[in-house]
């Protein structure tokens, strides 16, 4: 959502001059007006003590696990309503309040999976890293730490180290992870970590990777690479291939990344010459950015399905599919047609909204949608492009 000047200065200047508690709520019911209207009821005193409680907040969260496109399980914590509501306005509050490094590319404001794979356009040599377990691998105490220092300064000395304690008490919780014991080997205990699944953990995990992202910058620069960061996702790129096991280059990044207490997923690791696909989250970037080629495929199946069977079958067909590869129950599948509309805009946003293709397959779409969609989004183009497009759309569809 767009906050306006006026909102986002006041959010700015009541943030950094909080003493409190009752100031953190105060400003708390104020986000919450902005994001949910000024008829939404206020959050009690009561409630943020509530979820401050370690038993109270182990009931406060949902576990259940949803299909990884590469295999295996990933475990979601999904918060209840009432502190997803909290989280929702302090990750409004601290995406305003907190410049992220020019490296981060992920759960930034303004920038997509386009433009980090965009830095990596026409590289001879572009290598992936995935962070094991990124979210879990943030403690608590990190996040706590963290506030203590600049721009926050939640700290003893300003006799505001309260906020800290309960800003961080309200983004983590307790659950059983991975860390390396004395003697090197991986345990299993149990810490309070940011939970995949809480509005609030990106933006604090772009947040602890503020040095990450600096120092790794400084690798690549020193190397004459390219680095850039989409939440657990890096990527450097370069012209010469810098990516050999016990490289001088791949023993300065493993040491920065576990000084930083990460952890690297030696499965999801791989370098990508010219004369391959290179691929930087999920977009091909050897001669510019561009969706893969089974992405255009699979629209051109489901639209030819649809226009050949008619909606109900085609979507009879989706759904099966769909809980097939998702391995979903069937109340959780959505829509055929609202899924194709994410994925016409996302290749929109990708390959532009004057690209042929996208435009081709945007009009096939559009033809099949019922006759009131099809006005909704005539009148919505009237609205944003003026009326002649709004009139060569109709047109269009008429032919």
């Amino acid at each position: 959502m767009n906050i306006l000047p006026a909102q986002r200065e006041y959010i700015h200047q009541h943030f950094f001059q909080m003493k409190d508690k009752q100031d953190l709520l105060s400003l708390l019911n104020v986000v919450k007006g902005i994001l949910f209207g000024e008829k939404a009821e206020e959050i009690q005193f009561r409630q943020l003590n509530f979820y401050l409680l370690g038993e109270s907040k182990a009931k406060s969260y949902r576990r259940f696990e949803i299909k990884k496109k590469m295999g295996g399980m990933r475990v979601i914590y999904a918060p209840n309503q009432g502190l997803k509501v909290i989280q929702r306005c302090l990750a409004l509050i601290f995406a305003e309040v907190f410049p992220v490094s020019d490296s981060a590319t992920g759960f930034v404001k303004g920038k997509s999976v386009v433009d980090n794979a965009s830095y990596h356009l026409q590289q001879h040599y572009v290598f992936n890293l995935d962070l094991k377990d990124f979210f879990p691998s943030i403690d608590q105490a990190r996040i706590w730490g963290r506030l203590q220092q600049a721009p926050f300064c939640f700290d003893r000395a300003t006799d505001r180290l309260i906020l800290a304690n309960v800003l961080a008490k309200l983004c983590c919780f307790e659950l059983e992870v991975e860390r390396g014991g004395e003697s090197g080997k991986i345990v299993r205990v149990m810490r309070n970590v940011l939970p995949q699944g809480a509005p609030t953990s990106p933006i604090l995990s772009n947040l602890i990777c503020e040095r990450l992202d600096r120092r790794l910058v400084g690798v690549a620069k020193r190397f004459g690479a390219r680095y850039s960061r989409y939440a657990d996702d890096l990527t450097f790129s370069s012209l010469h291939n810098l990516y050999q096991s016990g490289s001088k280059f791949m023993l300065e990044v493993e040491r920065v990344i576990a000084e930083q207490n990460f952890v690297i997923n030696s499965k999801k690791t791989r370098v990508q010459g010219k004369g391959y696909r290179q691929e930087v989250t999920g977009l091909v970037v050897n001669e510019k950015v561009n969706v893969l080629k089974s992405y255009i495929k699979s629209l051109r199946q489901w639209l030819y399905l649809w226009e050949q069977y008619g909606a109900e079958k085609a979507g009879g067909l989706f759904k099966s599919q769909y809980r097939k590869v998702k391995d979903a129950a069937e109340t959780t599948v959505p829509e055929m047609e609202r899924v194709l509309k994410g994925k016409l805009d996302y290749l929109g946003m990708v390959k532009g909204k004057g690209d042929g293709t996208y435009q081709k397959l945007v009009l096939r779409f559009e033809r099949l949608l019922p006759r009131q969609n099809a006005v909704t989004a005539i009148l919505d183009i009237w609205e944003k492009e003026g009326i002649e497009q709004a009139m060569k759309k109709y047109y269009e569809q008429s032919a």
